[in-house]
């Protein structure tokens, strides 16, 4: 099968880094977002703000994050048609990722640049923090988890209590 920029990349993994992948794993895709974590952005906008970009790819890739609402599209002219997309909440979420990953190419492969606190200049991390604890955690201490389906825990527990009522009575009527 021949790959093409339709095609979308499938991991074929139950796993959230996989499926993330899929969606702003493919070339551009991340650069759009971060280029937009500064406001609404053109189409010719992209284009000076990342050299070497195929229209036809710049296309793609929009229509694509508009598909999973990672952007909004909004029309400033009709004639010729012209539009400036924006994030959405979904997509602004995805300025973590964006940040994680400055903060690491900036320790390990373009040395000359520091991710930084605009109003100090001083450098920040990136951290994982547990609401629950209200403090810090250390990656160590973090693992990826299958969340149980709303509702789950309680529909499994009044079945189990079911099953073990109904053996109760079972065996009951067998006394009896």
């Amino acid at each position: 099968m021949r790959y093409t920029s339709r095609v979308p990349k499938r991991y074929g993994q139950a796993c959230p880094v996989a499926k993330s992948l899929e969606l702003v794993g493919d070339r551009w895709t991340l650069l759009l977002v971060r280029d937009m974590l500064r406001g609404p952005r053109r189409f010719q906008d992209f284009q000076q703000s990342l050299p070497g970009i195929p229209p036809n790819i710049l296309s793609d890739r929009l229509k694509l994050m508009e598909t999973h609402a990672l952007v909004t599209r909004r029309f400033y002219s009709d004639h010729p048609p012209r539009a400036e997309y924006a994030l959405t909440d979904k997509g602004r979420e995805l300025g973590v990722v964006v940040g994680a990953l400055a903060a690491w190419g900036s320790r390990h492969v373009h040395r000359q640049t520091a991710l930084v606190h605009a109003e100090c200049g001083h450098p920040v991390e990136i951290k994982y923090f547990c609401r629950q604890c209200a403090g810090r955690v250390h990656g160590a201490t973090v693992e990826l988890r299958r969340r149980r389906a709303p509702g789950k825990t309680a529909k499994r527990a009044s079945r189990s209590l079911e099953r073990a009522r109904g053996v109760r009575a079972g065996r009951r009527g067998l006394r009896g």
